[in-house]
């Protein structure tokens, strides 16, 4: 993806109307998808990728491809203000109407920020994005060529009995390990929340219910008297009975976050200047530049955004 030229790969009148790779629709058909079933996504800041799972014959979600960041901008944390750079945090739905096929960034679609917590909570903000190029002030760029593949597998799962998919932006993988390194970080209770939802689709493969009260995200909650309909209001109670995968995964992670501290193995958090590359991307931009770069990565040359900022971060190509 990030050696050849993309103006080469992609059809620019038909962008919003090309199919499925066959490469792609090969591993769907070998994983027991078909290009119409519903589909899931996953962003993780940290490690650069977004991933793309699909319902398989079994009716769970099995992951279909994983695609490397280009750029996303701010740091680790959620969105709460116009103009903060921030890409968001949280749970968010994708329908039809939200996919944008004359993007200025080649393709694109629209998380949805604020969600409906997000807003009772005053944070602003519109227009928050996967789309291509290289370049973010608050979204997250898949390059032309990936953005287009991702564009063309939402299409077709939402011409499917699906009307809309989950989106679930993560700061990193909810590990133990990850988790401890940012146990000092004023969003870990957010992020612990959010690991809820994290743990329920690593268990279950299933997409989370998302509900939200107490100023927060709750996950397949069954609430007496039905939807809580005040995001900031206290959460009723709960008809909920304990799924033991869920709980016992919840306990093995807790200890083993226990066992990093006690054995002093959390590592310092890292810090971000400017958002953060996938290091295939990193080490392009390192070789070639921003300006060649560029022309690899969107078919108008859209500049990569604050490269200095990318090459400037202190992250270590171990840490990858």
């Amino acid at each position: 993806m990030v050696t050849g030229c993309v103006s080469s790969m992609l059809d620019v009148e038909g962008k919003a109307t090309q199919p499925i790779p066959s490469a792609l629709l090969a591993e769907m058909s070998r994983k027991s998808m078909s290009p119409s079933a519903p589909i899931l996504v996953r962003i993780f800041k940290h490690e650069s990728e977004l991933e793309i799972w699909k319902q398989d014959s079994s009716g769970k979600f099995a992951l279909l491809k994983i695609y490397p960041m280009c750029r996303w901008s701010g740091t680790l944390g959620p969105k709460k203000r116009e103009g903060d750079r921030q890409a968001p945090e949280g749970f968010y739905h994708v329908s039809a109407g939200m996919l944008n096929p004359n993007s200025e960034y080649f393709l694109s679609f629209n998380l949805g920020y604020p969600n409906r917590l997000e807003a009772a909570l005053g944070y602003t903000g519109d227009a928050l994005m996967v789309h291509g190029a290289c370049s973010s002030s608050g979204c997250y760029a898949l390059t032309d060529e990936g953005v287009s593949e991702i564009f063309a597998v939402a299409r077709e799962a939402l011409k499917g009995s699906q009307t809309a998919f989950q989106v679930q932006a993560f700061p990193f993988r909810m590990t133990p390990q990850n988790m401890a390194d940012h146990r000092d970080d004023p969003n870990f209770a957010f992020w612990s929340d959010l690991k809820h939802g994290y743990d329920i689709f690593e268990v279950k493969k299933r997409q989370p219910r998302v509900s939200y009260c107490g100023g927060r995200y709750a996950f397949d909650g069954q609430f007496q008297g039905g939807e809580p309909p005040n995001p900031l209001a206290a959460c009723p109670p709960t008809t909920n009975e304990v799924v033991p995968l869920i709980a016992n995964k919840t306990e093995a992670d807790r200890l083993a976050f226990e066992r990093i501290l006690e054995n002093g193995t959390a590592l310092a958090a890292h810090g971000y200047v400017d958002g953060g590359m996938h290091p295939t991307f990193r080490r392009l931009l390192e070789q070639v530049g921003a300006e060649k770069m560029a022309k690899r990565t969107s078919l108008t040359s859209v500049p990569i955004s604050r490269p200095d900022a990318v090459l400037a971060d202190p992250h270590s190509r171990q840490d990858w």
